[in-house]
């Protein structure tokens, strides 16, 4: 519990940092949340690590934890780019959520995994990396239509100064978008070459939706450089292909196991 408050402080004392150099409008932020953040991150792995340690089976990949594994790669991401550019004003939402989730996750308690081989294993970390860069690319988007909205309505803010010029903010977007793209499809084909049998291990509607979540996500890469796809409908193709992916995952897992109680 103690790794868990630590983290948890950690973690907020860096969105508070970010937040009150966003208020400052002489100066941008400095980079002082990065050692609270940092710090944190480190605790957030090292519980997983140390709960994986002490609970048999494989690692831990239930609902919540999961989910703290996703927010902890979101946390991990933001703090890499938030240290090299001005993109740290993803912190003042991702850190909080991340703190939150492995509250959570303690919260919850831990239960047994099932031993997984190096395949499987390999699939559920390659879905869980682009689960949380695609959700990085979701945050993105709608800072994007936040910052657009501002712009239209003359509406200047000095939290606006906290983010990169609208241009620079969209293609960062799709970078992220075309990195998490490229992972969510090794997911998709190490689950068909892995994963024995979808029917019997109830991942059809997950196969289902997340192939329609990866048509969404190729769609939009392929209208931006063709048809030089932007803006809001931009931010409306990766909500969408985002709420596929969630429900995919998540959806599907909340019902299994928190509504009809099975593993």
């Amino acid at each position: 519990m103690a790794i868990v408050l630590i983290s948890l402080l950690l973690y907020l004392t860096a969105s508070l940092l970010l937040v009150r150099g966003m208020g400052d409008a002489r100066q941008r932020p400095s980079r002082a949340w990065l050692w609270p953040a940092g710090a944190a991150i480190v605790l957030h792995g090292g519980y997983h690590l140390t709960v994986a340690l002490h609970t048999s089976g494989g690692p831990d990949m239930h609902f919540f934890a999961a989910l703290s594994l996703v927010a902890l790669g979101m946390a991990v991401l933001t703090a890499l780019v938030g240290a090299r550019g001005r993109m740290a004003a993803l912190g003042v939402v991702v850190f909080p959520l991340a703190a939150l989730l492995l509250l959570a996750y303690h919260g919850h308690g831990h239960a047994p995994s099932k031993e997984l081989d190096w395949q499987l294993a390999s699939h559920a970390w390659l879905a869980l990396l682009a689960y949380a860069t695609l959700s990085i690319a979701a945050l993105l988007a709608i800072m994007l239509w936040l910052q657009e909205r501002a712009l239209r309505r003359r509406d200047f803010r000095p939290w606006l100064r906290a983010l990169p010029p609208l241009a620079d903010l969209e293609l960062l977007l799709f970078r992220t978008i075309a990195v998490g793209f490229s992972l969510l499809t090794l997911t998709l084909v190490t689950g068909v070459l892995f994963v024995d049998d979808l029917l019997a291990q109830k991942l059809v509607h997950k196969t289902v939706l997340s192939v329609l979540s990866w048509l969404v996500f190729g769609t939009l890469l392929i209208g931006r450089r063709r048809y030089g796809w932007r803006g809001v409908k931009a931010v409306h193709w990766t909500l969408s292909a985002m709420v596929l992916l969630l429900l995919a995952f998540f959806g599907s897992q909340f019902v299994i196991e928190l509504v009809f109680g099975r593993g």
